[in-house]
């Protein structure tokens, strides 16, 4: 591109934008003077708030009883299609758990045909017992006695002897 085409576009560019520049400078320069015709409106009194009514605490309650009723809705479905998504052709299945702390947990694990103990921590998993006879997990069907022999004890009397009463 010749010297003197460069610098006539330059030049014709730099008009352009100083053209605009002062359109708009005439622009907010211009427009006090057109506002000002106009009356500004004086402030309209402040309607007072409506009134918090029967109708809009029972729209809130029944609202939020809607979104507990979800969120525990959705805690039930997980609950039950918490297995639902298991791969593997079944060979490897959790028999029983038991939780010995806040974070820590005795596993019981059958592999084919032998059981496995494991117990699991956090970032630590490692075998406790490989089992030489499979062991059957029975579910309680009455209470289980306390060591000291005398019949299970029901929460109002777990609760009063904890209050000490």
């Amino acid at each position: 591109m010749p010297r003197n085409l460069m610098l006539s576009v330059v030049r014709g560019v730099a008009l352009r934008g100083l053209a605009v520049t002062a359109v708009i400078g005439v622009l907010c320069l211009a427009a006090p003077v057109v506002f000002a015709a106009e009356k500004f409106a004086a402030p309209t009194p402040a309607q007072s708030p409506a009134a918090v009514g029967a109708g809009s605490l029972t729209q809130v309650t029944l609202s939020l009883l809607l979104v507990l009723g979800a969120v525990f809705a959705a805690a039930w479905v997980t609950r039950r299609l918490r297995g639902l998504g298991k791969f593997g052709n079944g060979v490897l299945h959790v028999v029983t758990e038991i939780a010995v702390g806040t974070k820590e947990r005795v596993v019981l694990v059958q592999v084919g045909e032998q059981q496995l103990l494991i117990g699991v921590a956090p970032g630590r998993v490692s075998t406790l017992h490989v089992l030489d006879e499979p062991v059957k997990p029975q579910i309680p069907t009455t209470p289980v006695a306390p060591a000291g022999g005398s019949a299970p004890a029901d929460f109002k009397s777990i609760l009063k002897r904890s209050l000490g009463l």
